[in-house]
């Protein structure tokens, strides 16, 4: 029996994503979101915990998050968990843990001047359409569906 990759988030972004270019033309976009939970401890203070979470997406898809996201904004995340290793500059071995991101949907929140956005709503149904919501963006996109994008 096969097993099961599977991340959901929901978080801000930290900083503006990093995107890449490479040899061929293929591009990639690191970001990090936060997601956030509150829980009462046993004096029943409220205390807030901050989870950091490594993303990375690679294809067609890198040119609208190159385009879209932004330090503050909240998005919805699918991806799977990989882990990776490279040698550091004293040549130890270092392992990273990231999200291959697969889908994701650029939800309204937080931006990074504090005010609030209007919802643009990225989603990877089982093919692209150009569902239009406040700008002429396509609403779905994931990392394998947007070779047929019209832009």
């Amino acid at each position: 029996m096969a097993g099961v990759n599977k991340v959901i988030l929901l978080g801000n972004l930290g900083k503006d994503p990093e995107i890449r270019a490479f040899e061929g033309g293929r591009k990639n976009a690191r970001f990090s979101i936060a997601t956030s939970e509150s829980y009462k401890d046993k004096d029943g203070n409220k205390v807030d915990q901050t989870e950091w979470h490594s993303i990375s997406f690679w294809g067609p898809v890198v040119d609208v998050i190159e385009k879209y996201l932004k330090k503050g904004n909240q998005v919805y995340v699918e991806g799977k968990l990989q882990t990776r290793s490279y040698d550091d500059k004293d040549g130890i071995k270092r392992y990273v843990t990231e999200i291959v991101g697969q889908n994701i949907n650029l939800l309204g929140g937080r931006t990074s001047d504090g005010a609030g956005s209007e919802p643009n709503n990225y989603s990877a149904p089982s093919q692209a359409s150009e569902s239009i919501v406040n700008d002429p963006i396509p609403a779905a996109l994931s990392s394998s569906d947007v070779d047929d994008l019209p832009f």
